[in-house]
């Protein structure tokens, strides 16, 4: 029996498994938070890693591991490898002026379509490269190279010291705006555009089972991934696959064969961590929206879900736009949320917490819908995340995409695929290693299209 690593740094906290390499199986895991916020010192989540990894009692004894971590972070390091500044985490909005003057300075969102299946908003790190080229000149200037959090993390693990060994892999690369899925190489131009003619270094492209480095114990190092790219594989999704997650973000995405190139912006061309793509349309409202309104209403998460099953189908026509963070698809970063429909009959406690619940989903359904415009095929629906633990979630949700869907078993999605990664860099085969499926239950419910439709009627448009 070997072991392998599987590490995910998410938005919110580090996560660790060590599994079997042979036939998946958990041996132990560990955890740590990450300090709160949208800027945060990219040396913070070394730090949450290594109190992860103590508490997964350590990984020295295992043979390979992987990371995959949040996509999008702008990690800017200086000649010597130290950052110059607090990484930009993806959910930071300052950015979102930057993004539209990038997409007119190349003549139109169509062109960055076509050149990287990418259109700039906020959340791309093309568009947080500019803002601080604009705006931090002097830290533009000591920019040596540009990295994302799982680049630095891998880069970190391995001990180097050297810029010129920063590795990425082509699923995070795509999220950047200045990487192509369907060509799988970068586009300097518009790196140089992105920063006003500087070129810094950027990781060299590691294939999908490729060994990157080793760790000072000696482990083999895998590519890593991103973390949507990462989860995909950690539920082996496979062509015909629709992922829906319900984390911090909302994010749907499919493992397909197509490369998508979506001018409108809703469909982000990014790549999967085998060789497929994985166009995805990522919202910046997830979870956190059914947490605040359980707060409002002053019940539990577990209650909020009794609560909003116990209203009507279509809440007696109470609507929730559910841009507490603004929002990303459609691209509105200073929208904010709105209730709609509320009578001296509607305004219960019970229709608040399914117009929440509905709300989020009909953002979500758009995501799909986005989609399958570009040609993808639909054949299963995989609903994951903390918010898909939600029973008022897991039963709406069929109703209103229209489709069953199925909610795997409980796990760390991004760090079990991290760890198959890892065994698969570590057999050396053409395929990652066919590990147990793990099991879940599908939901089924009449579909409910008024509901879709009361929401599209009510939102703003981006």
């Amino acid at each position: 029996m070997g072991l392998v690593a599987g590490i995910d740094s998410s938005t919110q906290s580090c996560k660790v498994v060590v599994r079997d390499s042979d036939d998946g199986q958990v041996v132990r895991s560990g955890r740590a938070p990450h300090p709160a916020g949208t800027e945060v010192d990219p040396r913070a989540w070394v730090r949450a890693m290594e109190a992860a990894v103590a508490d997964a009692g350590g990984i020295d004894d295992v043979d390979a591991v992987s990371v995959g971590a949040q996509q999008h972070g702008m990690v800017c390091l200086d000649s010597t490898g130290q950052p110059v500044r607090d990484a930009l985490l993806w959910n930071d909005i300052r950015s979102a002026a930057a993004a539209e003057a990038l997409i007119g300075e190349l003549g139109g969102a169509g062109e960055w379509a076509r050149r990287v299946g990418v259109v700039p908003v906020a959340a791309i790190t093309a568009a947080k490269l500019r803002w601080l080229a604009d705006h931090e000149p002097q830290h533009a200037d000591a920019t040596a190279a540009v990295c994302l959090p799982h680049d630095w993390l891998t880069w970190r693990l391995s001990g180097s010291t050297d810029i010129a060994t920063l590795t990425t892999d082509r699923s995070d690369a795509s999220g950047t705006g200045y990487f192509s899925a369907r060509t799988g190489e970068y586009d300097p131009a518009l790196l140089s555009l992105a920063m006003h003619g500087r070129t810094p270094l950027l990781p060299r492209v590691a294939g999908p089972s490729e060994v990157v480095g080793h760790t000072v114990s000696g482990a083999a190092l895998g590519p890593g991934a991103g973390d949507n790219a990462a989860a995909a594989l950690g539920v082996d999704a496979g062509p015909g696959d629709v992922m829906v997650s319900v984390g911090t973000s909302g994010v749907v995405c499919a493992v397909t064969d197509v490369a998508t190139a979506d001018a409108d912006g809703y469909v982000a061309g990014f790549a999967d961590a085998t060789g497929h793509q994985l166009p995805l349309v990522c919202t910046l409202n997830g979870a956190p929206v059914l947490q605040t309104m359980a707060a409002l209403l002053g019940v539990t998460l577990d209650e909020f879900s009794d609560l909003a099953r116990t209203a009507p189908t279509g809440a007696d026509g109470v609507t929730l736009i559910p841009y507490f963070a603004g929002e990303r698809t459609p691209n509105l970063p200073d929208a904010r949320a709105a209730i709609s429909g509320l009578s001296l009959h509607s305004t219960t406690r019970a229709n608040l917490a399914r117009a929440t619940v509905e709300g989020l989903l009909c953002s979500l359904a758009d995501g799909l819908e986005a989609i399958t415009r570009h040609g993808v095929g639909v054949e299963r629906i995989l609903l994951i995340g903390g918010g898909a633990q939600s029973s008022a979630v897991r039963t709406m949700a069929p109703a209103v995409f229209g489709v069953p869907v199925w909610v795997p078993d409980p796990g760390e999605y991004v760090a079990d695929g991290a760890a198959r990664q890892a065994a698969w860099t570590l057999s050396g085969g053409t395929r990652p290693p066919a590990w147990p499926t793990a099991g879940g239950r599908e939901f089924t419910a009449d579909p409910t299209p008024e509901v879709l439709d009361r929401y599209r009627a009510a939102r703003p448009i981006g």
